[in-house]
This record gives structure tokens, sequence and C-alpha cells, in this order.
């Protein structure tokens, strides 16, 4: 039998990451070690204390019930002192929702507040889940190119009139993946009182907001009138090395989160209660956590970026995210499948984040200084500038 997907389905284009895997196992069968920047999974380990956490709750008979939908009161609380402690704002626990990875809050958000024909704005290149929620709740996609010439900031003054009536989301993400762009507060101002003006939910992707060298990132809710449109996603994947733990969150202004829960209710049954537990050992532990990652990637960077200038290639130092977002000078993917075939070495493709991020391609700096030593002798072996 035959089975038609819908048309919702075939809209979507193919998931980027899936691609990657099948090009890096099709070069694997061929004997090649292919050394991996593709994927942002962290290869430090997740603390410890999480860990030992996670085992005891896992033996509480009342963490083996359903969870609450919202989360567990203990869970919210955690996030809402780490907010203060990290970013001076003060949240209140029932404005802050658990999620089951801040992925799975994005793509339900449209399903709450998007109609058919409703306008959702998000940045390009971007992650690949703005686009794709978008197109499934049944709304029109619309494109913000990040250029370089604008520091990787959208041009809000070209977004046309009629667009902003009808937008309900606009989707931001800073520190930028993939583009490691840093938001400064009055770009925050400018965007916040944009869509306050225009009536549209601002749902920041903050997943990155702890990652930094050279710059402090800012929460989009440490503007004044920010709770007036502002819903942050937060993570515990990259802060806490937790990816496969699917844990983070969602607060902010109370409609938006109260949508967003409202949905939740009726396609998830909430976070395991276990994990929020662990969740919480790591909002409420010592922050030298994150000091500790911050250190690693630092010198991963450094490292990455002197070696890419020493082969020729321009580059800036990112302040911030595991990233860096590399200038090629030809096609995205040809440079992609070049540097995978002659040298073994697989980097993210910058146009599967979107047109814009034609022309560059993203290193995930997820690998230790020695193997970034390695894939820089492959890449200068191979002649790959």
């Amino acid at each position: 039998m035959a089975f038609e997907l819908a048309e919702r389905l075939r809209r979507l284009p193919p998931y980027l990451f899936a691609e990657l895997d099948e090009m890096k196992a099709r070069k694997e069968k061929e004997g090649v070690k292919v050394i991996d920047f593709g994927v942002g999974d962290p290869d430090l380990p997740t603390p410890k204390h999480v860990v030992e956490e996670m085992k005891r709750a896992v033996e509480k008979v009342e963490n083996q019930k359903y969870p609450s939908y919202a989360g567990k009161p203990e869970f919210r609380e955690a996030v809402s002192n780490f907010y203060r402690r990290r970013k001076g704002v003060d949240v209140d626990p029932d404005n802050v929702i658990a999620l089951i990875g801040s992925k799975e809050g994005i793509a339900h958000l449209p399903l709450a507040f998007v109609e058919s024909g409703d306008y959702v704005l998000y940045t390009e290149p971007g992650y690949p889940v703005y686009h794709s929620s978008t197109l499934l709740a049944g709304g029109i996609p619309y494109e913000l190119p990040l250029k370089e010439e604008n520091g990787f900031l959208p041009d809000l003054e070209s977004i046309p009139e009629d667009v902003a009536r009808k937008a309900k989301i606009m989707f931001l993400n800073y520190p930028n993946n993939p583009t490691t762009a840093v938001a400064e507060m009055d770009f925050i101002k400018e965007v916040v009182d944009f869509c306050t003006d225009n009536n549209i939910i601002l749902a920041h992707d903050a997943a990155y907001s702890e990652i930094a060298f050279d710059y402090r990132p800012r929460s989009f809710l440490e503007y004044e009138n920010a709770m007036e449109c502002v819903i942050e996603f937060g993570s515990l994947s990259k802060t806490y090395n937790m990816t496969g733990w699917r844990i983070g969150y969602a607060l902010g202004n109370e409609e938006a989160v109260k949508g967003l829960l409202k949905v939740k209710t009726n396609v998830d049954s909430g976070v395991f209660n276990a994990v929020q537990d662990a969740g919480i050992a790591a909002l409420n532990g010592d922050d030298g956590v994150i000091e500790e990652n911050n250190r690693v990637y630092r010198e991963r960077r450094d490292r990455l970026v002197e070696g890419l200038r020493e082969l020729g290639f321009e580059v800036e130092k990112p302040k911030a995210t595991f990233y860096v977002w590399l200038k090629v000078g030809m096609p995205s993917m040809e440079f992609a499948k070049n540097l995978l075939d002659k040298a073994g070495v697989l980097v993210t493709p910058g146009v599967g984040f979107g047109k814009s991020g034609e022309g560059y391609v993203r290193f995930a700096l997820t690998r230790d200084v020695n193997v970034i030593d390695e894939a820089l002798k492959r890449m200068e072996g191979a002649g790959v500038v």
C-alpha cells in the first residue's frame, strides 16, 4: 500500500542534520575516520552532581508517575532563581513552564497563535525549526535575512507594514546560531518596541545564553518593557551538557506562556520528574560548571581560528556560542563536500540554515584541541583553502 504524506509535510525541506548524517555514514563506509564539526552536540560530560541527582530521583516512587504539564514547582522556581542570579531579572515561577527540550516549545508555539494567512517572522540563516514549525501550523514564513554588513542583525525597517500587521510571532536567537552574532541592549530595545507596537509575540531562543567569552549575553527579558511581548526559551542542553536529557523551559509574557502550555496539555504529558530533579540540581548548582565549559570552548575557539587564519581564511573570533562561522568564498555545500571528500572533515554548509547562509560554513567547537589540530593538518595536506 502507498500512503501519501500530508501537504504540510511535503512542503518541508529535508532536515539538514539528517542529510549530514548520511554524508558522514557514506564516508565512514569507505574506511575514513571522519572528524565531525557538524551538529552542535557537546562532547563534555554532564556534571557529576547532576548525574548523581538523577540516579537518586529515578528511584523515588513519586517520580514514576505522570508529571505536571507545566513542570514541577521546584523546577520552575529553580529557573526563576537562575534568571535572578545570572540575568538580574525577576520572573514569577507561575510564568515559567518546563519543556521537553527548548526545540519542543519552539515547534509548538505557532500552533497556539498562528492561523492560516498569518505571518511568522524569523531570521535566516537560522535554526530550521522556526521555518518548519510555521509551515506545520499553517502560517506563512517571512524571512529576515542576517547579513554580515548589518552585524547579522535583522533590518526591521525592511519589514512591509502589511506583513507586520499580519505577523503573530517573531523568532530571534541571540547569541546567534549559526552566525555567532550577539545582541546588545540597544537592539533588544528596538525589537521589543517593534513587536509591542505591532502586537507580535517576540519568541527569543536563548539556547546559547551562557556560552560567552568576551561578552555578557543578554536576556531579552532584561529590557523593562519585555514582559509586554517576550517569551524566552532556555535550554539545559548547551549550558550543562545535557542534550540527550531533553529538558528546557519557556518563560516571560503570561499569555504567550499560557498559550504554549495549552498546546502542550493536548500533545504531551510533561517532562519526566526525575529529569526535572536533575535540572534543578544543575540550575541551583555552582556556576563554576558554566565557567569551566566556557574556558574549554575558548581554548578550542582560539586554536581553530588561529589555524584557519594560518590556512589563509579571514575569520573573526566569535564572542559567544560554541561555533565558528567561516566565509569560504564558494557555494557552501560544494565546500563542505570537498572538505569531507578530501580531508574527512565534516562541517555544516551555511545554505542549510537558509539562503543567506550561502558562502559560509559552520564549525561546532565540540571536539578537543588535539582533534582540531588533526583536522587543520588534514585540511592543509588536502589543499582545502
